[in-house]
C-alpha cells in the first residue's frame, strides 16, 4: 500500500502537477506526449497541426501561444493525475501563479538556452517561495548539442536550491541517442513515440556514469551523514538508499532533480512520470504545507474561473480535505459560495461528469456563483481561513475601450465582469473625468487577447484607443474679475454679479475658496452658489483641462431683491471664472511618476538609454536585492511617457524585465510639447 510515510513510501491519492517554464519551452507539447503516453488521447497532437487537448482556445490557436490555464486529468499505473499547463509567457504568468499554492509537485521545462535563464529564475522564484518540490525537465534536447553535459553550469544560476543531474545524455555521434539514469545505473536508447529500450551499460558512457553518479551522490550525502561516511570508505550505496535520499530532498526542498528529453517524440517521458509517481508528494502533504486538518469537513482551493457558453460558470477546484458532491454548499471566506450543480472531469476543454470528488482530486464544480480564483472553499458550518493569497502583479499597459454600437454598452459591461473574474490580472477602470472604460493589463499580447475574447466569446464588438493622460492646468498670475449675470425676460429676471479675486498657488496646493464680503452687498445664503459655479468652471479651463493650484476669493457684488436666486449667482461665478482664466496666463501641467525598473543587469545600459529617450530622470540604479545578476532602476517620467514602456523593456530584457510607478507630482510643460497636446484637446472636442 502506498502511503506518505518515511523515506521510500511513495504518496498514495490523486496527485496534482503543475507544468510551468519560459515561453515556448514546450510545455503543451509535453502535456500532450504525457495523454498520449497515458492512453488519455489516442494519439499525440502538435501545435502546428491545431490538434493539442492544451492551447485549444480559438485565440491560442490563432497566438500559437498557451494564453490560459490548461487542465488534464489522467491515469498512469492506477494512480490519477491532474496536469496544469501553465502559460509560461510572463503577459499570462498569473494563472500559474494561482494555481501554485495547492498544487503537489511542479515540472519545470526549460531548454539549453542562456537567453531564457532570466525567465527560469522568474519561475523557480515563484516555486522556491511556496515551497514546491520541483523537477526540471530539459526539453528539445534533440536541437541541443554535445552542450548538453554542461546543463548544470548553464541551469545552476536560476535556481536557489541545487540542481541535481539524474540523468546524462549518451551520443551516436553527434546526436544524442539516449540516456543513463544515474540512480537506476542502466542506459536506455530513445524510441521515436515509444518507451526507450535498455541497452548494456558499457565503453565511453560507463566511464562517463561513475563520475556523474557520484557527483550526484556527493550533493544527496551533504544531507546525510550514513551516505557521506558510505562515499568516504568508498561503500557502494545500496539503491533503496539513494531513491530514499532522492525522494526525501526533493520534498523537503533540498535538491530539485534535473531529467532531460524531446516532448515532441515523447522521448524521456516515461522515466518523468515514474520519478512524479515515485517520488513527488502528494495530497496529504500538500494539505499539511497549507495548515488543512485532515478528517473534517471538505476544503478545496478555487485554481481557475471559467464561464463557458453552454454551462454557465465552472471553477476548476483542488479537494484538499475530505469530499464533496453534488448539491454541496460551500462556503467562502465571507459569504455562501454557492451549491454545487455537477462535478466533472476535466481533459482540456471537454468535461465529463462524474461523481463526488475525494481528497487529492482536481475536479471543475458547476454553478458556485460567488466563488472566486485563489478562495478557499469550506463545505463546514465555518469558514475556513484562506490557504493562500496570491494578489496579481501590479498592470503595466492600458487600452480605453468602447463598444462600437451604442447598444451594447450594457452587454460590453455584463462581459467585462467575466473577463475579469476569468482573468484576475486584468483591471478595469471607469475614469469618471473623461468617461472612459480603461483596461489595465499585462502587456500587449494579453491586452490583444482580451479584447478578442470580448468579441469572440461574448459578442461584443470593442474600439479600443490609447486612454487619456491626466494633464491639468493652472495660472501664474494673479487678477480681480468680474462676472455678471442679468437677463430679462417678462415676469421675474435673472441678476448676480460678483468681483472674484484669482490668485496661482503653489504646487499640489489643490484649490481654495474664501469670502470676503463686506456689508452684505452678496447675501449669504447666494455664496455657497457663487463656489458652486466657480467649480463648475474649473472644471475645464482655457487650455481644456481641469484647472488646480489656484485660491478664488469672492470680494465683492451687488444683487437685486427679486431677480436675484442660486441659479443666478452659480452663472454669475462661473462667468467670472471663465472670462477671468485666459488673461492670469494659463500653464499645462503634466503628471510625472515615479518608475521603478526590475531587471538582469546585462539589460542595465538599454534601460537608462530607454528612461532617457522618454524623458526620464534618472535617479539611479542598485543591484536587486536578494537576486543575483538583476538591478532595480529608478526614474522620475511623465505619464505620457509610460504608455508603451512596458513593450520596450520586454523587448530589451528578452521578456524578462518590468516596471511599477505611482505618481509623483505634477509639472509645467510648456513648448512644442505642450502647444500639440493642446492643439490636439482643441480638435477632439
Amino acid at each position: 500500500m502506498a502511503t506518505n510515510g518515511g523515506n521510500g513510501t511513495r504518496a498514495a491519492g490523486p496527485r496534482c502537477v503543475a507544468l510551468v517554464g519560459p515561453f515556448q519551452s514546450g510545455k503543451t507539447t509535453l502535456l500532450e506526449a504525457i495523454l498520449a503516453r497515458t492512453g488519455a488521447v489516442a494519439r499525440q497532437g502538435t501545435i502546428e497541426a491545431g490538434n493539442t487537448v492544451g492551447d485549444a482556445s480559438k485565440e491560442a490557436r490563432h497566438h500559437r501561444m498557451s494564453v490560459e490555464l490548461t487542465v488534464a486529468t489522467t491515469t498512469f499505473m492506477g494512480d490519477n493525475y491532474t496536469f496544469l499547463d501553465c502559460p509560461g509567457s510572463v503577459e499570462f504568468v498569473h494563472d500559474m501563479r494561482a494555481v501554485l499554492p495547492a498544487i503537489d509537485a511542479a515540472v519545470v521545462v526549460c531548454e539549453m538556452d542562456e537567453k531564457k535563464i532570466p525567465q527560469l529564475q522568474l519561475i523557480l522564484r515563484e516555486l522556491e517561495g511556496w515551497k514546491i518540490p520541483r523537477i526540471l525537465f530539459v526539453n528539445k534536447i534533440d536541437k541541443a548539442d554535445a552542450a548538453v553535459r554542461d546543463v548544470l553550469n548553464l541551469l545552476q544560476p536560476a535556481s536557489r536550491t541545487k540542481l541535481i543531474l539524474r540523468q546524462i545524455p549518451t551520443f551516436s555521434g553527434d546526436i544524442i541517442s539516449g540516456f543513463v539514469d544515474l540512480a537506476l545505473e542502466r542506459a536506455f536508447v530513445y524510441k521515436e513515440y515509444a518507451p526507450s529500450q535498455v541497452v548494456p551499460l558499457e565503453g565511453d558512457a560507463a566511464d562517463l556514469e561513475k563520475t556523474a553518479r557520484f557527483s550526484m551522490l556527493e550533493t544527496l550525502a551533504d544531507h546525510d551523514d550514513e551516505l557521506m561516511e558510505q562515499l568516504l570508505e568508498d561503500i557502494q550505496p545500496p539503491r533503496d538508499k539513494v531513491f530514499d535520499d532522492l525522494t526525501r530532498e526533493l520534498r523537503d526542498g533540498l535538491v530539485c532533480p534535473v531529467l532531460m528529453g524531446t516532448a515532441a517524440r515523447a522521448n524521456g517521458v516515461l522515466r518523468l512520470l515514474k520519478a512524479l509517481r515515485h517520488e513527488s508528494p502528494g495530497a496529504a502533504d500538500t494539505a499539511k504545507r497549507l495548515g488543512v486538518k485532515q478528517g473534517g469537513d471538505a476544503v478545496a482551493s478555487v485554481l481557475k474561473t471559467l464561464h463557458t457558453t453552454h454551462g454557465g460558470k465552472v471553477s476548476i477546484v483542488r479537494m484538499l480535505a475530505g469530499q464533496a458532491g453534488d448539491g454541496v454548499t460551500f462556503l467562502t471566506g465571507d459569504d455562501e459560495a454557492g451549491r454545487v450543480a455537477g462535478v466533472f472531469k476535466v481533459l482540456g476543454q471537454s468535461n465529463e461528469k462524474r461523481g463526488p470528488a475525494a481528497v487529492g482530486e482536481t475536479v471543475a464544480f458547476a454553478k458556485l456563483e460567488k466563488a472566486k480564483t485563489g478562495d478557499t472553499l469550506s463545505a463546514g458550518k465555518q469558514p475556513h481561513p484562506p490557504l493562500a493569497k496570491v494578489a496579481p502583479y501590479p498592470p503595466v499597459l492600458a487600452i480605453a475601450i468602447t463598444a462600437k454600437e451604442r447598444k451594447d454598452d450594457v452587454k460590453l459591461g455584463q462581459a467585462l465582469t467575466k473577463l475579469a473574474e476569468e482573468d484576475p490580472s486584468i483591471t478595469i477602470v471607469h475614469n469618471p473625468e473623461t468617461h472612459e472604460v480603461v483596461l489595465w493589463g499585462q502587456g500587449e499580447m494579453h491586452l490583444r487577447v482580451a479584447t478578442e475574447r470580448l468579441s469572440d466569446r461574448y459578442g461584443v464588438a470593442i474600439e479600443r484607443r490609447t486612454p487619456s493622460v491626466g494633464y491639468r492646468e493652472t495660472i501664474r498670475k494673479s487678477i480681480t474679475q468680474r462676472g455678471r449675470h442679468k437677463k430679462q425676460s417678462g415676469g421675474h429676471g435673472q441678476y448676480g454679479d460678483v468681483m472674484l479675486e484669482i490668485k496661482p498657488m503653489p504646487r499640489g496646493a489643490g484649490f481654495t475658496f474664501q469670502e470676503r464680503i463686506t456689508g452684505g452687498v452678496v447675501p449669504r445664503n447666494y455664496i455657497p452658489s457663487v463656489e458652486e459655479g466657480v467649480i463648475d468652471a474649473l472644471k475645464h479651463g482655457p487650455l481644456g483641462f481641469p484647472v488646480v493650484d489656484l485660491s478664488v476669493a469672492l470680494i465683492d457684488g451687488s444683487y437685486h431683491t427679486v431677480d436675484s436666486s442660486d441659479m443666478a449667482f452659480r452663472t454669475a461665478g462661473r462667468i467670472g471664472i471663465t472670462e477671468g482664466l485666459p488673461q492670469c496666463q494659463p500653464v499645462l501641467l503634466e503628471p510625472i511618476h515615479l518608475v521603478e525598473i526590475v531587471c538582469p543587469n546585462d539589460a542595465t545600459a538599454k534601460i537608462n538609454a530607454l528612461m532617457s529617450s522618454r524623458r526620464g530622470q534618472i535617479l539611479g540604479f542598485d543591484t536587486r536585492e536578494g537576486w543575483d545578476g538583476w538591478d532595480v532602476v529608478r526614474a522620475k517620467m511623465p505619464e505620457a511617457e509610460i504608455g508603451d514602456l512596458i513593450v520596450e523593456i520586454r523587448s530589451a530584457t528578452a521578456g524578462a524585465g518590468t516596471f511599477t510607478f505611482k505618481f509623483d507630482h505634477m509639472a509645467e510643460l510648456t513648448g512644442r510639447t505642450a502647444d500639440q497636446i493642446v492643439a490636439a484637446r482643441r480638435a477632439a472636442e
